[in-house]
């Protein structure tokens, strides 16, 4: 595998990543990428079989959500634990980074980067690959967390987005910014929230004001076998971004 210039050492941790809580969500995260392909087709066209990259796959629920909705679709991520979780279901999601693909210029109608962003060692080259795989008229969907936004401002220190492995934080501006320098129009941008199991949701409230609060909601929740259950949640500090590569 072509390392490009990504670091070694940083690869090899990304490599290694495994977390089998992050299947306990899964149901939340086919609610959130179902909602999140609508809009996209919207904006980018209908598949009709066109070619989409997904870049930073993990273990393949947005690539599985594509393939139903008709696109030609594969996923790239490089943790090797994903990877193998994504192969016994049988999803398209090989082991490498967007600077280890191989295509050729103009291979793809759309590259998606969900959550991956943040953690680029250098976004503006790998935003130049994307410009570089995409057809003419193709789009670059980029969904990240929102540095400027009042949610990260008023929790400040407690935000929970701030963490080791986030290495670049963007502002809508600051992205946009960096996508227009490389020669992508910016079509779209918006807010986005997700889904949540109520479970996951308890945590993160613990974790971000205290311990007796987290307690409180985890004991309602266990107390009414709530649990499992998705909420749609959206505290305004994610977004998500269009460019799109001019025709010729």
């Amino acid at each position: 595998m072509d390392r490009g210039w990504i670091d070694e050492q940083l690869l090899k941790r990304y490599q290694e990543v495994e977390d089998p809580t992050y299947l306990q969500e899964r149901a939340g995260r086919y609610l959130t990428f179902n909602k999140h392909i609508r809009r996209m087709q919207r904006i980018t066209g209908e598949p009709n079989g066109r070619h989409l990259l997904d870049v930073g796959a993990y273990v393949g629920v947005f690539v599985d959500v594509a393939q139903e909705a008709g696109w030609q679709v594969e996923g790239i991520e490089p943790s090797r634990w994903a990877v193998k979780v994504a192969g016994r279901d049988g999803l398209p999601v090989r082991e490498g980074t967007l600077s280890s693909v191989d295509g050729s210029e103009g291979s793809y109608d759309v590259i998606t980067l969900w959550d991956v962003v943040e953690h680029f060692e250098d976004p503006s080259r790998e935003f130049e690959r994307a410009f570089d795989l995409l057809r003419p008229g193709g789009f670059v969907v980029l969904h990240t967390i929102d540095v400027s936004s009042p949610t990260a401002r008023l929790m400040g220190a407690r935000w929970p987005f701030l963490m080791e492995m986030h290495l670049v934080y963007f502002s809508r501006y600051t992205l946009r910014a960096m996508l227009e320098k490389i020669g992508f129009e910016v079509r779209s941008v918006h807010t986005a929230g997700r889904y949540l199991s109520l479970r996951y949701l308890a945590g993160r409230v613990e974790a971000a004001f205290g311990s007796r609060i987290g307690r409180i909601m985890k004991a309602i929740v266990r107390g009414l076998r709530l649990e499992s259950r998705e909420v749609p949640v959206n505290t305004f500090d994610l977004f998500t971004m269009y460019g799109r590569k001019p025709a010729e």
